[in-house]
């Protein structure tokens, strides 16, 4: 199974990524994802399962104690195997 995951961590700073925002590209962009999109006010990353699965749950607990106070995330399957 595909999975698409889009997130954002909060709080937001516009003048300066938090300690939070930092970790959560860190994590994303070092885990074995297929895509990744990291942006200021979004991110998204696409993979399989196992991998987003992994990575959502080193992003969660990483961005939390490196100060999020909300992390809002929403996770679409895209399809089966290659799809």
């Amino acid at each position: 199974m595909r999975l698409r995951v889009e997130f954002t961590t909060e709080p937001f700073d516009l003048d300066e990524a938090p300690a939070h925002a930092l970790v959560a590209r860190e994590v994303i962009e070092g885990a074995e994802l297929d895509a990744v999109d990291v942006g200021p006010f979004g991110n998204t990353a696409e993979g399989g399962a196992d991998a987003v699965l992994t990575a959502l749950d080193v992003l969660l607990r990483k961005t939390l104690e490196a100060g999020a106070t909300r992390i809002t995330l929403q996770v679409n399957v895209l399809g089966e195997g290659g799809a």
